[in-house]
């Protein structure tokens, strides 16, 4: 799928993105707003990404973070450990809500996705 498709609301390019991040990795949502071409847009991936439970679908919201490493969507999960949970499940060590060594696991889309 192409997450650029011209048929698909910005939400839903949001989520192809999403859906692309590899296990154990994480990106930003700035990061996913400059693939879209859409690079002062964060704030919106971030309400796509609160959104994101809602839809039908798995989207992977716990890999996106903020450019810091730091899980700032984690209120929208279940629970207050959800996010850090999936993230350590996956081989991310967290602490204090920042992902130890972000550099290593941030996947960029605009350099991954060809």
């Amino acid at each position: 799928m192409n997450p650029q498709a011209d048929n698909l609301s910005f939400f839903q390019q949001v989520y192809a993105v999403a859906r692309l991040i590899p296990y154990g990795r994480v990106t930003s949502y700035g990061a996913i707003a400059r693939y879209l071409g859409t690079g002062g847009s964060a704030r919106m991936v971030g309400w796509a990404m609160n959104s994101s439970h809602s839809t039908t679908g798995d989207i992977p919201a716990h890999r996106v973070v903020n450019r810091n490493g730091l899980l700032t969507g984690k209120h929208h999960f279940d629970g207050p450990l959800v996010m850090q949970e999936l993230l350590e499940s996956e081989g991310i060590k967290v602490i204090d809500d920042q992902i130890i060594n972000f550099n290593k696991h941030f996947w960029d889309p605009v350099k991954e996705i060809l």
